[in-house]
Order: C-alpha cells, then structure tokens, then sequence
C-alpha cells in the first residue's frame, strides 16, 4: 500500500467501495464515465496531463493500459491515482510511462 507522505487532504466526493490490494485493503473510488478527465487532471503530477484514450505503460506491471482504466485510491488520508494493476503489482501514477518505454 502506498505510504503517506503528506498531511490529509479532502477525499474526493465520490463513493467508495473496498478493494483488496497487496498487504490488505483499501478504498477504491466509484468515478462515474463523465468525470474521469476532471479527476485525472486534478490528480496527475504534472504536465501535460495524457488524454483518457491514450496507452502508457505500468512499470510494476509490465503492461500496457488505456489511461481511462486508472483507478483513484483513499489511503492514509490521500488520494491516490493508481494504475489499473494496482491491486496485483502497486503502481501509482509514478509508473506511467510512453509506450515507447518499453522498447528501451
């Protein structure tokens, strides 16, 4: 699970549901279709922000993902933008990258 390193911050104003993850449980937010891109781009660490149809690739998981598929995570008092592998492998947004990383 992703360890805090910021103070708490406001959860986001969507339910949630439990989502097991490596060394336990977590809370997984329920982003209704029409929201995704204002979640992603409030969320995402820095510029520009990827378009929801566009592929990255999970370092931790070792796959590709449309971005659309993220998921959003509470845990610790954060928000966590997460990949869609993130119960299986952990990665966060940090481990996004182009397409082209796995070439190299």
């Amino acid at each position: 699970m992703i360890q805090s390193m910021q103070p708490a911050e406001e959860k986001l104003p969507y339910p949630t549901r439990p989502l097991k993850v490596h060394g336990g449980t977590v809370e997984e937010y329920i982003i209704p279709e029409d929201k995704k891109a204002e979640v992603l781009e409030s969320l995402y660490l820095s510029d520009p922000v990827p378009s929801l149809d566009e592929e990255l690739f999970d370092l931790h998981e070792g796959k590709k993902f449309r971005v659309r598929d993220f998921r959003v995570t509470w845990e610790n008092g954060m928000n966590f933008l997460v990949s869609p592998y993130y119960p299986s492998s952990g990665g966060s947004v940090i481990d996004w990258m182009p397409l082209d990383f796995m070439d190299e």
